[in-house]
């Protein structure tokens, strides 16, 4: 029985013992390989050519998105699904247009794991039930919107930008990690705070600190 080669990317080495172990237990699954960062992720795609990745979105470099994406762009035919403690309504839609086939919440049971992975392989997109209806009712334009969070209005990259500024990084270490000049990230920071009302640099430190905290 040829079994299905997945690699975990997860910047916790705990949990991705804990669900190495678990899917090893699985008779057709095969953990072929680990990673806690985006650089080791793409090396162990490249070299071992998994039919599964499993991304969580915050990691020790890039976000767990840019890697989807870069993923995406090398091994069109390996499947990618997200297990996150993340907020689903922020983060599903983004992942699923970066080029995931599913999005799992950490909390989940391992059964639900199992099933999601399996779902995936069989070629169906997997959300949370609460997240698909979120979807089909988006799509029917039924209830208000009134109710997203407004950071939702940021992009992939600004979201990144944000969250790193959360993380107490200066303009020059976001702009480092993401291999990005400093004038870029000023850019970046000045649209965030265009989109979320913020009146100054200090604002925004402090709301990216909040949310960072509150995840």
């Amino acid at each position: 029985m040829n079994k299905v080669r997945i690699v975990i990317v997860d910047d916790h080495p705990i949990v991705r013992q804990g669900l190495s172990q678990l899917l090893s237990a699985e008779p057709d699954f095969e953990v072929i390989g680990e990673a806690g960062n985006a650089g080791d992720a793409m090396d162990l795609v490249e070299q071992q050519h998994p039919d599964l990745v499993i991304v969580d979105i915050s990691l020790q470099d890039i976000s767990g998105m840019e890697l989807i994406k870069q993923i995406r762009a090398r091994k069109q035919q390996i499947k990618i699904l997200v297990s996150s403690m993340h907020d689903e309504k922020l983060y599903a839609e983004r992942c699923l247009h970066a080029g995931a086939m599913g999005y799992i919440s950490k909390e989940e049971t391992t059964e639900k794991m199992v099933a999601a992975i399996r779902q995936i392989l069989g070629g169906k997109v997997y959300l949370s039930p609460e997240m698909s209806e979120h979807f089909l009712s988006r799509m029917a334009k039924v209830g208000p919107d009134a109710d997203r969070p407004s950071i939702a209005t940021l992009s992939d990259r600004e979201l990144e930008v944000f969250e790193l500024i959360g993380r107490g990084m200066t303009t020059r270490k976001i702009a480092e990690v993401l291999n990005l000049s400093m004038k870029t990230i000023e850019t970046y920071r000045e649209n965030i705070k265009i989109k979320l009302g913020l009146a100054n640099s200090t604002e925004l430190i402090r709301r990216a600190v909040q949310w960072q905290e509150s995840r």
